[in-house]
């Protein structure tokens, strides 16, 4: 490909990810939404970071494998905890990193 080429594609691939960010913005940043709506939207976060963990905390190998007691779930499970009384996302951070560490040290 020629640099005229990759310049191009580059701007199409961020007009294409800036797009459907700011349309919404645009048109919704003046008007009220209503509170159910607010708090459905309040949970894509939560649903997104589930769907992204889930399957590496309780699957391994290829092919991926039920597995739901493999070393990251045990590990997870007491992070988890931490993370619901602190809500500290620091804090979650070292402690999940030094449960993972010091599980793979027994293990």
């Amino acid at each position: 490909m020629e640099s005229h080429s990759y310049i191009i594609l580059i701007l199409g691939m961020g007009l294409v990810s800036f797009i459907p960010r700011w349309v919404p913005l645009f048109f919704l940043s003046k008007r009220q939404l209503p509170p159910l709506l607010i708090e459905w939207l309040e949970l894509i976060p939560v649903a997104i970071l589930s769907a992204l963990l889930v399957p590496a905390l309780v699957t391994h190998g290829s092919p991926r494998v039920f597995a739901p007691f493999s070393m990251e779930m045990l590990v997870a499970i007491p992070t988890f905890v931490f993370a619901w009384y602190t809500k500290s996302l620091g804090g979650t951070l070292v402690v999940g990193m030094l449960l993972y560490w010091g599980a793979g040290m027994v293990m």
